[in-house]
Order: structure tokens, then sequence, then C-alpha cells
């Protein structure tokens, strides 16, 4: 965690631009996983009003509609303070609308390409079709592996550059372009993965904890895990 605190900051980005399918639970399991260990924690709500703090030590971006994506990305372009943040090494989750405005480019909703945030090697288009739909995917295995389950909602088509890496391979759905599913950089994590994402597949909640953390006292069993069953169970 950062130097300065031994609280774990969580920064939830633009909740006025990028919380449109209830991404804000990521926050909200981000912080109970953490508790339930006896890790304090702070959620800051920073509005696109807002300078974003380069201080914090979890950074959550959730998804958005055309017109909102594009403001955010030129506000957070101007900011500077997520780039700063990841430079330092913070923890980033982004979802969709903020997968796509973190990497290096993203297309408007006519596929004009407009510049991203920067901080992951990743180009994002439109495709000619609509992603609609339960996801499943299996996570690298660097990353601790597993399989993880979400919803989907996005014409976005995403290819990595050579620096980024797939965050995992596509069992059922689209993701990325039909065989992966998100990337990541560091500890810079992009997914398409509405449900929200945290939620239904907790295991993801605590790699992000472990980037800032390090190693984790395991947890009993409990709706979480419950969720993540039912849900791969009733997507395959």
């Amino acid at each position: 965690m950062s130097d300065t605190s031994s609280v774990l900051r969580i920064v939830w980005i633009y909740p006025d631009l990028l919380s449109t399918y209830g991404d804000q639970g990521n926050a909200l399991i981000l912080r109970r996983r953490a508790e339930q260990r006896g890790i304090r924690t702070e959620i800051l709500h920073v509005h696109s009003s807002d300078p974003v703090p380069a201080e914090g030590d979890v950074y959550l971006l959730g998804g958005g509609e055309d017109r909102p994506q594009i403001l955010a990305a030129n506000r957070l372009r101007a900011d500077g303070g997520l780039k700063r943040a990841a430079e330092r090494g913070a923890a980033v989750l982004a979802v969709c609308a903020g997968y796509q405005i973190v990497g290096q480019s993203y297309g408007d909703d006519d596929d004009n390409p407009l510049p991203g945030v920067g901080i992951l090697d990743i180009h994002s288009g439109r495709g000619e079709t609509r992603a609609v739909g339960e996801i499943v995917a299996d996570v690298a295995p660097e990353l601790g592996g597993g399989r993880i389950t979400g919803f989907e909602n996005h014409q976005g088509r995403t290819t990595l550059g050579p620096t980024a890496t797939p965050l995992s391979r596509t069992v059922a759905g689209i993701g990325n372009d039909g065989s992966t599913e998100g990337a990541y950089q560091g500890q810079v994590l992009g997914t398409y993965l509405h449900g929200p994402a945290l939620p239904r597949n907790p295991q993801l909640a605590d790699l992000l904890l472990r980037m800032r953390v390090g190693e984790l006292p395991p947890l009993p069993p409990s709706w979480g895990e419950a969720l993540h069953e039912e849900r791969l169970a009733a997507a395959l």
C-alpha cells in the first residue's frame, strides 16, 4: 500500500460518467474482502469535475455510453492523475468503456479513432455485431488461473499490442475478439465483464488486493463463491 497511509485507498473514478451497469459493486466487494482480512479501507468517489489523486492504491473504472466515454477519456488525459498512479505501481481495474479508454486508442460511435489514456497497450474499435450475453473465460495461469464469468454488452473489438497480455481466454462469448477476453500489463487490468465483475469473481478481487498488500489469508467460501459457481453453471 501507499507509504503515507496504512489504509487501502480504493478510488472509484467518474461515477457520474462511467457507472452505467452497476460497476460500483466492484468497489464494494473489494472493500468487503479487504476488511474481512482486517485491512482498513477508504473508498474515494472522484467525479469528473474533480482531480484524480495519484496516491491511491486501487483504481476502478466502469462502463458508460459513447458520449460519456469520450468525455471521461478527455478529462483523464488532461488530468494525468490516473497515469501517474499507474506509473507508481497502483492497481487498476477498468471495465468495458473504461477498459477501452485506458488503452492507446478507442473508437467513437462512428469508429473514428480517438486517443486513450495510454496505460494499457491496446487499441479498440467497433465490430460489425454487438456482443451481448454471458461470457466465460479462463484467466492467464501466471495470474493464478481459474475460470471467470460475466455479462458483456458492447460492440467493441480490442487488439492487444506487444506489451499487453490477454487477461483470459474465452470459453463462451466474444470478449476482445472471440478468442481472448480483457488484457493486463503490470498491475493494470482491463475487461469487458459486467455483473459486476468482482462480486461474480471473488478471485479477481483478491488478485487486485494481492497487487497492493501481498499474500492474503484465505477466506471461507461465502455467497460470492456461490454466485460464481451459479453463474458458471448457467452460462455453460
